[in-house]
């Protein structure tokens, strides 16, 4: 089963988030493909991947640029792995059809909304349900902290 985390945003929005958690993923060792709820969201994340830090770099690339497989970080739309990655992660609240492909899978939600917290929840309740192993991380002001 895939060991899922669910990411609840609370002090910044998804783009400042996300590179310090794909950050951490490289570090780990794993190859990852972020799947994103539109073309218009991939294409804001694409570039704040590019901006969100003058002194580091996250190699990434998108279905633009072509060559998805030399990828470790591949932007989406789409419910798909041509990255080969062993890593999913999750924005808006999208979901795949399948994450027995993935060893790790990332839930970012944004907490500070209602409705996409309900949807939080259900998304929980479901894949306890099937038997995945879950963790819940709040951010705080510290950085994210293991709350379950």
């Amino acid at each position: 089963m895939t060991e899922i985390g669910f990411y609840q945003l609370l002090s910044t929005p998804l783009e400042r988030a996300l590179p310090k958690l794909l950050e951490r993923a490289l570090k780990g060792g794993y190859r990852a493909v972020v799947m994103a709820g539109s073309a218009e969201r991939v294409a804001l994340l694409d570039a704040a991947l590019w901006t969100y830090d003058e002194a580091s770099f996250l190699p990434h690339g998108t279905a633009q640029d072509g060559m998805a497989e030399r990828q470790p970080i591949y932007l989406t739309a789409l419910d798909e792995n041509p990255n080969g990655a062993n890593m999913l992660v999750l924005t808006e609240g999208v979901q795949p059809a399948d994450l027995s492909g993935f060893e790790r899978c990332l839930d970012i939600f944004d907490g500070r909304d209602e409705t996409a917290l309900r949807a939080a929840r259900e998304r929980w309740k479901a894949l306890k349900a099937a038997g995945h192993s879950l963790t819940y991380w709040e951010q705080t002001p510290s950085g994210w902290e293991k709350k379950a």
